[in-house]
């Protein structure tokens, strides 16, 4: 069989864009960013990218990339409407957000009462829990009696305690101006509430300041009034109007401005359900753009409710489990180094599968990657891969509100013996003077250490060792399970381990304990694994590819070439257990008879298997 392509020289360094909740966080520094950019950069060379910053060490901290939160791109900004996201048949969920006198307390009104959302605006709970009397509302009202802001846990306490209630999930909701800070969307997201979309209003600045300025209230009847855009019906009225005392400019200026800051705190986590709409025209017109978009996800509820009762079998993530539908494996994988988009596809196949794992209570893991940029026997250790796969995972989680320990194995020796695997020289360094972005994730929810108990603080909510290997006559397994007996029930997740026997001269290493090193090696659960297969004996041509991301099954693909130098991966089998090389060539050449496959095989790489 044809290869795809030969092996291309390595490229320069390429910047660009994808899809994550923390904005622009590159390996290295970088001196500027797209405007639009709203997530991390992956260097299209990591090897390259890694050579770059040892040159800027010396500008050890981030640079200071800063997304304003209302310029985030998505589809309504650009003309079109956001896809309406696919999700479960069940009540809407609905976010608005729009700065004062922007029209979004009208629109609730509008939203309430055609969808039968329930509306939910923090100032009212806030109300309603100080009159109740319950605990949040005694916890606040010490806060508001002090003249302190109640602070966004207690805000938070209240807003989860209201979408618990009975009416609320069985109606839907709709959350007006909340959350307002970073740490309240973070909350949220650590308790996996999302809504559906998140809208948000934009009016120009002059605009809004004429709306609030010009607003006068009447004291006897509450209606608002403006001068200019609704006058009052006639002059006893309007001799008895009073402007409101934060609707002076200075004040409306300030709303404004924090109002701007908030949402550029929180926008970048609901980029994905982001919908900005104009909010400088008739009432009517602004509901009619709304109503579009909340009908487009009723219907997409409804479709794939009906999906689901049409007999189409769901794995237990409620994905279809058609190949057909699946997204693929990328092609030109023979071609070093891999582009960004290449890298990035296994980054996120990777965080899937890890996520699934770790929600499942898995604590003992095992990442086992060997793309052509991670595999030492093809190519050179491509450190800068693994880093940027490191820290895809420990960002994600810490997204999440987790506290991660990011672990590189110290010196497994003295004197002669002292230092770590050739591998794992300088990572420690990179780690320290990469890209962790603007937000403090760094030194607060990701920490860098060693391997072994000692490592294992008490903060700590789980931890992902990077490549543990074993070297000649030392064994990195000891160090391995006393900090797995220090951590307990935490998750602690193997990046690409190497822990097979690699014995000194005496032996000492291959003979003493080696039954019970290798037991504990076994006892770490596969939760990704990827490998390209080869002619035994051979890294060349790409045959196929085996492949398991949990909680799926192996898969054993072929790789087809096609006219004009196109390829594409066929899938050929299903495995629930891990298939053995016989496995392999079977599902390659199934009429082989037994004396054949015992003389020969189709194998993955094979090294960093426990």
């Amino acid at each position: 069989m044809a290869a795809s392509s030969s092996p291309a020289a390595a490229s320069a360094p390429l910047a660009a864009p994808g899809l994550h909740r923390r904005p622009v966080l590159a390996l290295g520094s970088s001196s500027t960013s797209s405007p639009s950019s709203t997530c991390r950069t992956l260097a299209s060379s990591p090897a390259a990218a890694v050579s770059s910053v040892s040159a800027s060490a010396s500008a050890s901290a981030a640079p200071n990339h800063k997304i304003r939160g209302l310029g985030l791109p998505c589809r309504a900004s650009e003309g079109a409407a956001a896809p309406a996201p696919a999700r479960e048949s069940g009540p809407l969920k609905v976010m608005i957000s729009g700065a004062p006198a922007s029209g979004k307390g009208t629109q609730c009104r509008m939203i309430v009462e055609k969808y039968g959302l329930v509306h939910i605006s923090t100032g009212d709970l806030l109300r309603a829990e100080v009159s109740s009397g319950t605990e949040i509302g005694k916890k606040a009202k010490e806060y508001m009696d002090n003249g302190m802001l109640v602070p966004d846990q207690v805000v938070t306490d209240m807003v989860v305690s209201r979408l618990s209630q009975p009416d609320v999930r069985e109606r839907g909701w709709l959350l007006d101006g909340y959350p307002r800070s970073y740490a309240q969307a973070q909350s949220l997201e650590s308790m996996k509430i999302r809504s559906d979309i998140f809208i948000v209003l934009e009016v120009p600045d002059d605009i809004l300041i004429d709306r609030c300025v010009g607003r006068r209230l009447d004291p006897e009847t509450g209606k608002i009034y403006h001068i200019k855009n609704f006058p009052p019906e006639n002059d006893e009225v309007s001799a008895r109007l009073v402007t409101r005392s934060d609707d002076t400019f200075e004040k409306v200026k300030s709303r404004l401005e924090t109002y701007k800051q908030n949402s550029e705190s929180v926008l970048p986590t609901y980029s994905d359900l982001l919908n900005q709409i104009d909010g400088n025209r008739q009432v009517e017109v602004v509901f009619k753009e709304i109503d579009s978009l909340l009908q487009k996800i009723c219907d997409n509820a409804s479709a794939n409710k009906l999906a689901k009762t049409s007999g189409k079998p769901q794995d237990s993530k409620g994905t279809t489990s058609s190949k057909n539908e699946w997204r693929g494996i990328p092609t030109k994988l023979n071609n070093i180094p891999h582009s960004r988009e290449i890298r990035k596809y296994f980054y996120d196949d990777v965080l899937e599968a890890t996520r699934h794992a770790v929600e499942d209570k898995k604590t003992r893991l095992q990442i086992d990657i060997n793309i052509p940029e991670l595999n030492p026997e093809l190519d050179v250790y491509r450190i800068g891969t693994l880093m940027e796969l490191v820290r895809e995972l420990s960002l994600s989680f810490a997204d999440d509100g987790k506290r991660v320990k990011v672990c590189v194995q110290g010196s497994m020796g003295q004197g002669a013996f002292a230092g770590i695997p050739l591998q794992l020289a300088g990572t420690r360094k990179i780690l320290e003077i990469m890209d962790w972005g603007d937000y403090g994730a760094k030194d607060t929810f990701i920490n860098f250490g060693a391997v072994g108990a000692s490592e294992v603080d008490k903060e700590d909510d789980m931890f992902i060792l990077i490549a543990p290997q074993n070297a000649v006559g030392n064994c990195i397994i000891d160090d391995m399970k006393a900090m797995t007996d220090a951590a307990g029930d935490r998750p602690v997740i193997l990046v690409n381990p190497r822990l097979k026997d690699m014995p000194a001269s005496s032996g000492v290493m291959q003979t003493m304990g080696r039954d019970l090193r290798l037991q504990y090696a076994a006892s770490f659960e596969t939760c990704y694994s990827f490998r390209l297969l080869f002619y035994v004996g051979s890294f060349y041509p790409i045959m196929g590819a085996l492949r398991m991301a949990y909680p799926n099954k192996y898969e054993i693909y072929r790789r087809v070439d096609e006219p004009n130098g196109q390829e594409r991966y066929v899938l050929l089998a299903e495995s629930v257990e891990k298939p053995t090389p016989d496995d392999i060539t079977n599902a390659f050449k199934p009429q082989k008879s037994e004396k054949e496959k015992s003389a020969s095989g189709f194998w993955g790489f094979l090294s960093g298997v426990l």
